[in-house]
C-alpha cells in the first residue's frame, strides 16, 4: 500500500510517499480503507518533533474515517462499515495512508450516510470542540458563548455545537467568512481585527433577566493573544476553556480583571479525553442528523501532504483540509 512517512524529524520536505505492506490488524484493532483523513496542526508538530512519535519511520494523521475490511479477534466491528477514528499518529500509525490499522478504543461506526471523508476531518476539532463546550464549559441554553476564530476547525465546529446546544453564538472571524458562519449558527459575528472589539462582544452578549452582562462561556484558541481580553468581556461566573496558544507565556495583567468576575479557566488537550469513543459517539450523532457539518476547505492527494502541512499552517481558509488517498 501508499502511504506517507517521515523517517526523520524536520520541514515537510521529510514527508515521502512509500509502498509499504499492508498492516494486520491485532486483536483489539480493525483494519480500515482510508477514505478521509484530517489534515491538523497537531500532525506538523509530531513530524518536526516538537511531540514526540512513538518511533520512526511514522505516518502522520490523528484522524481517518473509512471503510472496514478486516477485524481481530476482539474487534466488534465488521467488515464493510463505516467507522471514524482519532487520537492516532503520535503513539500509533496515523491516517496518511491508503490502509491504517486502528485500535479499538479509538474508533466509532459512522450512521449510514455519513460522508466518510468530511468524517475523516471531524475527529481531532470535533473531539476538542465537544470536550470544551459540554464537557469542560457546561455550556447550558440560554449562556452567551463567545468563540475566539469561528473560521478555524475547531472554531467552525464550535458554532455549531453551541448553536444546537441552544446558547448564543458570539464569534470572530475575517469578514469574507462572516455569511458562512452565520449560516453554521452563530448569532453575531465579529471582525477580529477592529479596534472596538471588546465593545462588539459586549454589546452582543445581550443581558438576560437576572443575569450580569457579558459572555458566560469562551472558547479560546489563542491564551496569550485573548486571555486579558477575555477577563474584559466576561461574565460573573464566566468558564473560559483554552485549547491553544502561540506562546506558552500566558497570564493575566492585572488579575483583578479576572478576580472580579470570578473566572474560571481550564486549560485542555484533546488526548487527555478518558474515552475518545463517547465524544466521537456524539459526533457522529450530528453528523447523521445533519446537525453538523464538517466544511471541507481542500482536498489533498497523499503526495500532497507537504503541501498540506505547509498549507494548515500559513493559509487562511473555513473549515478542514483533507487528505483523500
Amino acid at each position: 500500500m501508499r502511504a506517507v512517512r517521515y523517517h526523520r524529524h524536520g520541514g515537510t520536505e521529510t514527508l515521502q510517499l512509500d509502498t509499504i505492506d499492508k498492516p494486520e490488524p491485532a486483536s483489539n484493532e480493525i483494519l480500515i480503507e482510508v477514505h478521509g483523513a484530517g489534515i491538523n496542526p497537531v500532525d506538523t508538530y509530531f513530524r518536526e518533533g516538537t511531540y514526540e512519535p512513538y518511533t520512526l519511520p511514522m505516518i502522520p494523521g490523528i484522524d481517518a474515517a473509512g471503510e472496514v475490511v478486516a477485524v481481530g479477534d476482539n474487534a466488534d466491528f465488521i467488515p464493510g462499515e463505516s467507522v471514524m477514528a482519532t487520537g492516532i499518529g503520535n503513539n500509533h500509525d496515523g491516517g496518511y495512508a491508503e490502509y491504517a490499522v486502528i485500535p479499538t478504543d479509538h474508533v466509532v461506526s459512522l450512521p449510514s450516510g455519513v460522508d466518510t471523508v468530511a468524517a475523516g476531518a471531524a475527529g481531532v476539532v470535533g473531539v476538542t470542540a465537544w470536550r470544551a463546550l459540554i464537557d469542560h464549559a457546561g455550556l447550558q441554553v440560554g449562556d452567551r458563548c463567545l468563540i475566539h476564530g469561528g473560521s478555524g476547525g475547531v472554531g467552525h465546529v464550535a458554532v455549531q455545537l453551541a448553536a444546537v446546544a441552544g446558547a448564543q453564538v458570539i464569534t470572530t472571524a475575517r469578514p469574507k467568512y462572516h455569511d458562512t458562519l452565520r449560516e453554521l449558527g452563530a448569532d453575531v459575528v465579529l471582525d477580529y481585527s477592529r479596534d472596538d472589539l471588546a465593545d462588539g462582544v459586549t454589546a452582543a452578549a445581550e443581558v438576560v433577566a437576572g443575569r450580569p452582562a457579558g459572555v458566560d462561556v469562551i472558547l479560546d484558541h489563542r491564551l496569550d493573544e485573548y486571555l486579558q481580553f477575555d477577563a474584559s468581556v466576561a461574565a460573573r461566573g464566566c468558564r473560559v476553556v483554552g485549547i491553544g496558544e502561540n506562546d506558552p507565556v500566558v497570564g493575566f495583567d492585572p488579575s483583578s480583571a479576572a478576580r472580579g468576575t470570578e473566572l474560571s479557566l481550564t486549560m485542555m488537550s484533546m488526548f487527555n479525553t478518558p474515552d475518545l469513543r463517547e465524544p466521537l459517539s456524539q459526533i457522529a450523532t450530528l453528523l447523521e442528523r445533519g446537525e453538523l457539518a464538517i466544511q471541507i476547505a481542500t482536498r489533498y492527494s497523499l503526495s500532497e501532504a507537504g503541501e498540506a502541512h505547509r498549507a494548515v499552517m500559513e493559509d487562511s481558509f473555513l473549515g478542514k483540509l483533507v487528505l483523500t488517498p
